[in-house]
Parts: C-alpha cells; sequence; structure tokens
C-alpha cells in the first residue's frame, strides 16, 4: 500500500492500516516501516508515511528524522512553521475510504487466510 502513495503526497500511519482493514494498526505499520532492510528502503517510499497529526515521528534516531523530512522537501512536500503538512493539499488519498469499503476489504483478507488455513 505504501508503494501507491504518489511523489509529493503523504498519508499517515493510521490511513495505511485503514486501508489496509485494520483500522487500530496504525503502530504496526510504523513497526513495519521501522523494520525495513536498507534494500527495502530503497523500494519503499517509507518517508510517505507520517503521524496523524501531519508531523514526522520521532524515532529516537533525529538523524534518520531530518532525512525523512529532506526527502519529502526535496519532493515537493512543504511544512508549516509547526513542522506539519497541510493535509488539504498534500495528503493521500484525498479521501478515506468508507466504512462499506473497509468492510469488505476486512472480509477480504478474512476469507483469503481462512482458504489458506484449508490447504
Amino acid at each position: 500500500m505504501v508503494k501507491k502513495i504518489p511523489k509529493g503526497k503523504v498519508t499517515s500511519y493510521g490511513r495505511i492500516a485503514a486501508l489496509l482493514g485494520k483500522p487500530r494498526a496504525a503502530r504496526a505499520v510504523g513497526y513495519a516501516l521501522n523494520a525495513l532492510s536498507k534494500d527495502q528502503e530503497q523500494k519503499v517510499p517509507w518517508q510517505r508515511v507520517i503521524n496523524s497529526q501531519g508531523k514526522i515521528s520521532f524515532r529516537g534516531d533525529t538523524g534518520r528524522s531530518i532525512l525523512q523530512r529532506k526527502i519529502l522537501e526535496d519532493e515537493g512536500v512543504k511544512f508549516d512553521f509547526a513542522d506539519k503538512i497541510d493535509w488539504k493539499v498534500f495528503g493521500w488519498p484525498d479521501m478515506i475510504p468508507s466504512k462499506s469499503l473497509l468492510k469488505k476489504r476486512k472480509l477480504t483478507s478474512i476469507s483469503v487466510v481462512k482458504q489458506k488455513k484449508r490447504k
């Protein structure tokens, strides 16, 4: 899902979790992105995922936060005086999917799990 975020746009950990049908798994999204290998970081635009307040999450490594901001600024993302982005301008997707779409995705992921267990 993160690979679908276009250059110059950002989304939140929670929004990625919701799009995956797990709206309460924002932290898991963060852990997954933090666990990317150097090779995977080149393929997954991890820098485009920020917190729900529109800020870069501090992960204990200030160098990584500075790098994330630099990459985003190079992609055209602008931060305001409070180090926040404007969701209306830079947010992706423009709208959170409807509850019915989330339910459909959740059912799809559940059915895939059940199919795997049958084999």
